[in-house]
């Protein structure tokens, strides 16, 4: 995994669980992020309403790979 990474720092959430709410970040990303490439977890939290767990959050650090400007290629490893 050579080359030069940039990191975005992501909130995601969901009502079913901790890992959905990762997929969820992950998926809309991808939406407009190129080349996404792994993530680390760095909170966990959550939203309780009348006694129970309401929704699931969770930060994520991810990374890509930066892109050769002008070309909309990836620099070679």
């Amino acid at each position: 995994m050579a080359g030069t990474w940039k990191m975005i720092e992501l909130v995601g959430t969901s009502p079913v669980s901790f890992a959905e709410a990762v997929k969820n970040a992950v998926a809309d990303a991808q939406k407009t992020v190129r080349g996404m490439a792994w993530f680390e977890v760095v909170e966990q939290r959550g939203a309780i309403e009348g006694g129970a767990v309401k929704e699931f959050q969770v930060k994520i650090d991810v990374a890509f790979k930066v892109e050769v400007e002008g070309t909309g290629k990836k620099p070679r490893a």
